[in-house]
């Protein structure tokens, strides 16, 4: 397991890059922007949820993207940034390396959330699910 630690800190103690069954079917069968884009008719290369993905780290991060890493205080953010760009670089460098950006930077968030249960596996897929079936009755 990596250890991507960042000094000064004692709270977090790395990354933990196990697995996470719904996020490796997600890796395994899921398809990407670029795949995807063209079937819909859309030739924008970001996809329609890149936005929110980078307003959900920001909204997760608080303070911390603005602050240096010692003046974060120890809960008043949920996900501080240099911790999730240390997750993000590790869980991309093992278990996401063949995925492609963005959808990497979305299992990453994804997996760290979850590692620190802001929402249980069964949530997520059923979030997934109701998300596929609103895209199925378009």
């Amino acid at each position: 397991m990596p250890e991507n630690n960042v000094e000064g800190r004692g709270g977090w103690q790395g990354t933990d890059t196990t697995p996470i069954p719904v996020l490796e079917g997600v890796r395994a069968h899921g398809r990407a922007w670029e795949e995807l884009a063209p079937q819909y008719g859309v030739t924008n290369p970001d996809p329609p949820w890149k936005i929110d993905l980078e307003t959900t780290c920001d909204m997760l991060a608080a303070d911390s993207c603005v602050k240096s890493y010692d003046e974060i205080e120890p809960g008043s953010c949920v996900l501080p940034a240099l911790e999730r760009r240390a997750e993000e670089d590790d869980l991309s460098e093992t278990i996401y390396a063949d995925v492609p950006f963005p959808e990497r930077q979305l299992l990453a968030l994804a997996h760290s959330m979850l590692k620190r249960g802001l929402f249980s596996e069964e949530e997520l897929a059923r979030q997934m699910e109701i998300v596929g079936q609103k895209l199925k009755s378009v």
